[in-house]
């Protein structure tokens, strides 16, 4: 595969950030097609090993939870896909609220949106996990942000890879 047909495929693995799909496919994709496993692996080795900076503006091109209500606009497709799998685009007005009270609180105290695997969650799950991690310390949340930006990945590589094969 051309590396402009595997950026085409994948550059959206990590929210806005092509450049993570671009750098796996200069380390030699060869059999990693045929495997999300490890086509995975090696997303989440690339990104975990670029400059902080780097994974910091990534982990700021992310959404924030629930806002497909306010401002459907802030969605790629795949977020839009995932936050509606989890019911975040059903929200009550209260939980809309505490959802907006907690962005603001988030983003405040850590610099960029609170990042979650939603995928396999509801709503409710995703509450309960975003007011236990604002209690978070700045050094552990940025690892748990980084780990769910890889989640994220896994569950979207699987996703391109699995659709490829009903094709």
């Amino acid at each position: 595969m051309h590396k402009a047909a595997f950026r085409n495929k994948f550059a959206t693995v990590f929210e806005h950030s092509a450049w993570v799909a671009d750098a796996v496919y200069d380390t030699g994709i060869d059999k990693l097609l045929e495997d999300a496993d490890s086509l995975s692996e090696r997303f989440a080795s690339v990104f975990m090993a670029s400059s902080p900076e780097r994974q910091l503006t990534t982990l700021r091109a992310h959404p924030e939870l629930a806002c497909a209500l306010s401002d459907p606009d802030q969605l790629t497709p795949d977020s839009a896909l995932e936050q509606a799998g989890a019911g975040l685009d059903q929200c009550s007005e209260a939980e809309l609220a505490e959802f907006r009270r907690l962005n603001d609180s988030y983003s405040e105290k850590f610099g960029y949106p609170f990042i979650i695997a939603v995928k396999g969650r509801d709503r409710h799950q995703v509450l309960g996990l975003f007011r236990m991690r604002l209690k978070n310390d700045a050094v552990m949340e940025y690892q748990t942000a980084l780990y769910q930006v890889c989640q994220i990945a896994r569950f979207r590589i699987g996703d391109i890879l699995n659709s490829r094969h009903r094709d």
